[in-house]
């Protein structure tokens, strides 16, 4: 059985940020997901399981059409999200924002977990 499955640095670009100026262009962003399926057996089928690639293109989807001022929100209802159109027990996600100069990155982790688990 998986355990996890996980997405390192994905890349995307979305408008986040709270002064105006920020959000007037899309920002590189990156984010880091990691998902707990809920899986019986897998029997070396995508079925039984979840399509990261769906996954990916889900998301780059979802966070295309929100603005966002706080990265806080957008990794809460990225997670939400994921939580609702896949079939998950568990997920986190990170979202790396790449805004003040002296340092690599700023981050927000949300990890959210299905209540019927």
């Amino acid at each position: 059985m998986i355990d996890r499955i996980h997405i390192e640095q994905l890349e995307l670009f979305a408008r986040v940020g709270v002064p105006t100026s920020e959000r007037s262009e899309p920002q590189r962003l990156i984010l880091n997901i990691t998902l707990w399926p809920r899986i019986a057996e897998l029997h070396d089928d995508i079925a039984n399981t979840v399509n990261y690639s769906a996954v990916a293109e889900r998301v780059k989807d979802f966070i295309r059409r929100h603005d966002y001022k706080l990265i806080e929100t957008l990794a809460e209802e990225t997670a939400a999200h994921l939580l609702a159109q896949f079939s998950l027990s568990k997920v986190e996600v990170e979202v790396r924002k790449f805004v003040l100069p002296d340092a690599n990155y700023v981050s927000v982790t949300a990890v959210r977990e299905d209540e019927a688990t």
